[in-house]
């Protein structure tokens, strides 16, 4: 039988085997995809199970963030607190090759980043450069907003910022680093070697941010109190010579330097060289003591009339216009009596003395911010500038000078190297003898003195037995000779005293009188109320509690009277009758203080050459009239003189 299949039926036969193998293709298809998803599914729910996303997140949150490895290593004070740290940042760039139109480009990030200049803006935007800098470090949301322009040609780059959380305070120690995140200044470029290689590592500074903060805010407010134009303060370990605290008047934000002027940047306490005035008196004391010049409970000073030197004239403010004790002459501030006690040992061996004491070199610091001191050569140190020094005139040395000497005649008699780095505790620092322990603890009862019948009274804070001296001094100016009413009033001490742990150093820059300090600017109602401020402020943090005035000890340890008994004065014969310059028939030799240890010291008698009888002394002395806690010295032009200074005028 013959079955004739018409031409639409193989037409629609055909259309079904193509269709059966679409659908063959199809099944095949979403078998594969079926199994794909069996696979995965059975991978994440038994093979290797997925934690929720939820919890994921929350175990993130309450872990450590992953810390980014700096390029630059912190620095921090001595209890850890950061001073200074790289955190990153994303800075904004440009490549002019890319926009078109660079006005347009501009005008629109100026939306965002209005603290631009239009026209530096437009010309890092122009050329043919393929790569420049626009800004430095952005905020997250400045950078979301430049992210919302969409302008092409610009991208961001990550980088490095230095800050410091604790803003102005230190930033004269600290330093600064350039753009580059190079140090420029202070410990940053002293350590820049040492920070840039060890990252991982910070640099524990001996400040401490309490008594950082503390120091510059009483130096601050003095400043602000007496109109002065700056000031500094430094904080000292007087055991360890490190520095808790340096401050400089006026400073700047240590993360935006472009913006401070000369003045801001100017380290008062390490690179400003000052005539350290009646404090240098404390140092010309320790000298007669120690090389046995002079008594501290017989030997007295002729303050009865002036010390004329060719045409110069040295005079005491308000003086006394009499013989004083030894101790009279430091708790009065008298520079007459501070000239005839350095008289008895003369100008070479107060030279070498102020040589021993560090007063005459660079102090070795870790800043490279120094300054050295002024003083007269050797060979031209002469009976003129033994007197005006002894009284801390004619010569010029930094705070930082001050308070290093007075620490080391105040401490036992060891002169220590200040430091900024952070000490081993229990661990003692080397250095050299300047003073026997016999008089240096002298000279503490001595320092005592000036704060309790003297004039830094108001330095005093009860229950911390504060011990110190007081120094005003006239402003030399541009072309030598000193400039009226413009004077560095300061003041120098420890506390407490009878077992020193910390000294202070405070001292304000041309202080104003004002209505509270009765018309005066001398450091006795400008520096000693600011020294007050902080010792009260820092003791406590430090860890001191005030002591029973009362204690039999802590009395025998700081007591001295101002007259503690006359013998028969040593008259010295001044240059009112005759100039100055003989010098007694055998000198002793000069002593090395960091080779040999000097001795205690022993009363002697004055050189035989200036002594000359005094008649109708009282065998014992009546009670002295109250003392002028505020006294300033003329040195009046009388004639011509080739090494003498152009003029004096001090209080203590």
């Amino acid at each position: 039988m013959v079955v004739r299949v018409t031409q639409p039926d193989l037409q629609r036969r055909q259309q079904l085997e193509r269709s059966r193998g679409r659908l063959v293709l199809a099944a095949l298809g979403f078998g594969a995809l079926f199994i794909a998803v069996a696979m995965k599914a059975t991978w994440s729910t038994v093979l290797a199970p997925a934690e929720p996303k939820r919890l994921n997140a929350a175990v993130r949150a309450m872990q450590p963030p992953s810390e980014q490895v700096a390029t630059r290593a912190a620095i921090t004070d001595r209890n850890g607190e950061i001073l200074a740290i790289n955190l990153p940042v994303n800075a904004l760039v440009a490549n002019p090759r890319v926009i078109q139109n660079p006005v347009e480009v501009a005008d629109k990030l100026r939306t965002v980043l209005p603290q631009l200049d239009r026209e530096k803006l437009i010309e890092r935007l122009s050329g043919d450069r393929g790569f420049a800098y626009i800004v430095r470090a952005l905020t997250p949301r400045e950078q979301q907003g430049i992210i919302n322009l969409g302008i092409a040609g610009l991208d961001f780059e990550e980088s490095e910022r230095r800050y410091h959380p604790q803003g102005r305070a230190a930033v004269h120690v600290l330093g600064n680093v350039d753009v580059d995140g190079k140090g420029v200044s202070g410990v940053e470029r002293f350590f820049d070697s040492r920070l840039r290689e060890e990252p991982t590592k910070p640099v524990k500074l001996s400040l401490d941010v309490r008594v950082q903060l503390a120091l510059r805010d009483a130096v601050s407010q003095a400043i602000s109190d007496f109109n002065g134009i700056g000031g500094a303060g430094i904080v000292l370990d007087i055991n360890t010579a490190e520095v808790l605290g340096m401050v400089s008047l006026p400073d700047y934000d240590a993360s935006d330097i472009t913006d401070a002027s000369p003045d801001q940047r100017f380290n008062r306490a390490t690179v400003g060289v000052y005539e350290p005035g009646s404090t240098f008196k404390l140092l010309t004391a320790a000298a007669a003591l120690e090389y046995g010049t002079a008594n501290v409970n017989s030997s007295m000073f002729d303050a009865s009339k002036p010390i004329r030197y060719g045409r110069f004239t040295i005079s005491d403010y308000k003086g006394k216009n009499r013989w004083i004790t030894f101790p009279e002459v430091l708790a009065y501030s008298s520079n007459l009596g501070a000239a005839h006690m350095a008289e008895t040992f003369g100008p070479q061996r107060q030279r070498e003395f102020l040589k021993n004491a560090g007063m005459l070199a660079r102090k070795k610091i870790e800043l490279p911010e120094t300054a050295a001191p002024l003083a007269p050569p050797a060979a031209h140190w002469r009976d003129i500038n033994m007197f005006t020094v002894a009284f801390g005139h004619g010569i010029s040395v930094t705070p930082l000078h001050v308070i290093s000497g007075i620490s080391a005649v105040a401490n036992g008699g060891i002169l220590r190297e200040p430091t900024l780095v952070a000490q081993p505790p229990g661990v003692p620092r080397p250095g050299n003898r300047v003073v026997s322990e016999q008089t240096s603890a002298t000279i503490r009862k001595l320092m005592r003195l000036v704060v309790t019948d003297g004039s830094g009274k108001n330095a005093d804070v009860p229950g911390y037995f504060v011990g110190g001296k007081t120094g005003t001094a006239q402003k030399t100016g541009p072309h030598g000779g000193y400039l009226m009413n413009k004077r560095i009033a300061a003041f120098v001490g420890a506390f407490p005293i009878q077992s020193p742990r910390y000294a202070v150093y405070v001292m304000i820059d041309e202080p104003s009188p004002n209505a509270k300090s009765h018309g005066y600017a001398t450091a006795g109602w400008v520096a000693a109320p600011a020294a007050y401020t902080v010792i009260s402020r820092i003791a406590p943090v430090l860890g001191l509690v005030p002591e029973d005035p009362n204690d039999p000890a802590i009395v025998s340890a700081t007591s001295i009277p101002l007259q503690p008994g006359r013998a028969v004065r040593p008259s010295q014969a001044t240059a009112a009758s005759t100039p100055p310059g003989g010098r007694p028939a055998a000198p002793q030799p000069p002593r090395a203080a960091a080779q040999q240890v000097l001795r205690p010291p022993q009363p002697m008698a004055p050189p035989a050459a200036r002594a000359v009888p005094m008649p109708n002394l009282p065998s014992r002395p009546g009670t002295p009239p109250p003392p002028v806690p505020l006294r300033m010295t003329m040195a009046e032009p009388q004639g011509s003189g080739p090494q003498a200074p152009q003029g004096i005028r001090l209080a203590p």
